[in-house]
């Protein structure tokens, strides 16, 4: 059971949120309207895990209780990203290109870091918007998961996902709380900032939900967000939608799904909640990965199963200090031939910024994962630092 995750996790841990986690770029050359920049982070901890499995999950993992010790990267891996832009008349042309490492090959892949470029993309901004042609993080779940607060810390492992072992990154909240907005090759387009509205809308190269299926159109993914700044604080809500379809010759796989979340900030306070619903999506990696990893999409039937997830977090930032309290739980319903999965992680983290490029991080979570009456429980320490550019 563990195993089947090991050759995408390392997809999976390649957030892209440089842009979105306030890291300052460096300015190699600016003139005449051109620009070119880098960017990157560098993080390690040091991972402490005790798994307990009852009788059940132990005959599926073929796995006892153990303790574990890891030296390993966290919910983020290491990149190094490069930012080009050039204004030529009314038009602003521009693209951004990273690269994403990660640090512990584990035994079985001694020597076999992972450099995977996350995003490739080139973007047209005008009065109008701006227009996005290649590789990037999708749109569903992307602000529940950008706006985690845990998402510079560790998060949720377990023998069933085969990530204490792993070779990649911890997951976060990733399967308790949203999906992974997977990269995929898109063409999105984002209107202006109007009145504090915005609206994206991305046609996404489809996942194949049915195997040996095909796919007659793209997929559809969307999201419209709400941001107010006031005197000490901000409010931030969004919505989202994913739609797509994936046929074979027995059945068809309609995936659907929506997201939705707020947060809120006032002077130190930090309130964040999030959710998602959807069918035929899974509940782990998103749209087609869930499928090629074997996690249920579908039941013996070739019926779309439901999921669903929500994140609660607050957090309390006083001088150079910030702690946070998380709580998030997603679950799919099993149907015919298939078990009920629930998953969830309980986090309080601390986060320390010595300054603007270095962080420290103290964590402790527990995840708790179920298939039918197979249960496991891990409980992580995790200790870090990030050194950021």
């Amino acid at each position: 059971m563990s195993k089947f995750v090991w050759g995408v996790v390392f997809g999976v841990m390649v957030l892209a949120l440089a842009g979105q986690t306030a890291f300052a770029a460096i300015t190699l050359y600016e003139a005449d309207q051109t620009s070119f920049s880098v960017d990157g982070s560098f993080n390690t901890f040091y991972v402490h895990s005790d798994s307990d499995k009852n009788a059940a999950m132990e005959a599926i993992l073929a796995t006892d209780d153990r303790e574990q010790s890891r030296i390993k990267m966290g919910f983020l891996p290491n990149w190094i990203g490069f930012n080009f832009s050039k204004q030529i008349g009314d038009l602003k042309l521009g693209g951004r290109s990273s690269f994403w490492v990660t640090i512990n090959d584990s035994d079985n892949n001694v020597t076999e870091s992972g450099i995977d470029t996350r995003q490739f993309y080139g973007t047209i901004d005008g009065d109008w918007g701006q227009v996005l042609i290649g590789k990037d993080f999708t749109i569903f779940n992307r602000s529940n998961i950008f706006l985690d607060e845990i998402l510079l810390g560790y998060g949720n492992v377990s023998d069933t996902m085969g990530l204490i072992d792993g070779n990649g990154v911890s997951f976060g909240n990733i399967g308790s709380g949203y999906t992974y907005p997977f990269p995929s090759a898109q063409i999105t387009y984002r209107t202006p900032e109007m009145a504090g509205f915005k609206l994206t809308v991305a046609v996404v190269d489809p996942s194949r939900t049915a195997p040996g299926g095909e796919e007659h159109a793209p997929r559809f993914e969307g999201e419209l967000t709400y941001n107010y700044v006031f005197k000490q604080g901000s409010v931030i809500a969004w919505a989202g939608f994913l739609s797509q379809s994936s046929e074979n010759a027995d059945y068809d796989v309609d995936t659907q799904g929506v997201s939705y979340g707020v947060r809120a900030s006032f002077a130190g306070l930090s309130l964040h909640a999030s959710g998602f619903n959807a069918s035929g999506l899974g509940f782990e990696l998103g749209a087609g990965v869930d499928t090629t990893l074997s996690l249920p999409v579908i039941d013996a039937n070739g019926d779309e199963l439901d999921s669903d997830g929500y994140l609660l977090q607050g957090s309390y930032t006083f001088g150079k200090l910030r702690l946070v309290a998380s709580y998030g739980e997603s679950q799919l319903d099993g149907d015919v031939g298939v078990e009920d999965w629930e998953n969830e992680t309980k986090t309080a983290a601390a986060f320390y910024t010595v300054n603007e490029s270095l962080k420290l991080v103290g964590e402790y979570n527990i995840n708790e994962i179920s298939i039918g009456s197979a249960e496991e429980e891990t409980k992580t320490i995790a200790l870090g630092a990030i050194v950021s550019f």
